[in-house]
């Protein structure tokens, strides 16, 4: 399986704190397998454009999807792109205000957009989505339907040019700081999945199924 290259060019190389900046799979690749939200940015007729969205990665390529009649994808396909994505893992509470920060995981990527156009192809994109998140639900879904896979419209990207940044640890305050008697440290954040809610028409008897009751992310 091919990697982002670990050169960056000019376009993906961390310019502050790079020290932070991350190019290879081993880095990359857990950040996006971390949070399946998005950003995807784009130009139309000159005018710029930045899209959230569902990614999901497959090998050295990362898929999103829409309606068919998007405008960010009909636009998108076969043109540059950057997708971003950023997840929050801590408030930084500096001894002065200009050293709060945020402990954070962060991937850019670049490269040119693809549509998916074979349904069969389509049909396993979506497949690998919804198991990638909750693994056997696919299969005990309605299959879908021509129409529905007419309706949807699913760009992929070779990740050949990529940059994470990553920021862990406690504020890096100016030396003299450290002896004011103010709080500092880490106030840590993670997602919390609380207990499923039943749709009120399901079928009497129907079980929550154990990739629900048991769900963890990220």
């Amino acid at each position: 399986m091919n990697s982002p290259s670990k050169t960056p060019t000019d376009r993906s190389r961390l310019r502050r704190m790079y020290e932070r900046g991350g190019y290879d799979a081993s880095t990359i690749y857990p950040i996006l397998d971390a949070t399946p939200m998005c950003t995807v940015a784009y130009v139309i007729d000159g005018k710029p454009y930045a899209t959230p969205t569902i990614q999901w990665r497959e090998g050295d390529h990362v898929y999103w999807h829409g309606s068919s009649a998007s405008r960010m994808l009909k636009k998108s396909s076969g043109h540059q792109v950057c997708l971003t994505v950023a997840i929050t893992d801590g408030f930084v509470m500096a001894r002065s205000g200009m050293h709060h920060s945020i402990n954070y995981r962060s991937a850019m990527l670049f490269g040119e957009a693809h549509k998916v156009e074979d349904a069969d192809e389509k049909e396993a994109k979506m497949k690998t989505f919804v198991d990638g998140l909750w693994p056997g639900r696919w299969d005990m879904l309605r299959p879908v339907t021509s129409q529905e896979l007419k309706a949807t419209c699913i760009l992929g990207m070779k990740i050949d040019e990529a940059a994470s940044k990553v920021r862990t640890g406690p504020p890096a305050d100016d030396e003299e700081d450290y002896t004011l008697p103010i709080w500092a440290g880490v106030l840590p954040v993670r997602s919390e999945f609380l207990a499923p809610v039943a749709d009120p028409r399901n079928l009497e008897g129907v079980e929550l199924p154990d990739h629900l009751r048991d769900f963890t992310f990220g």
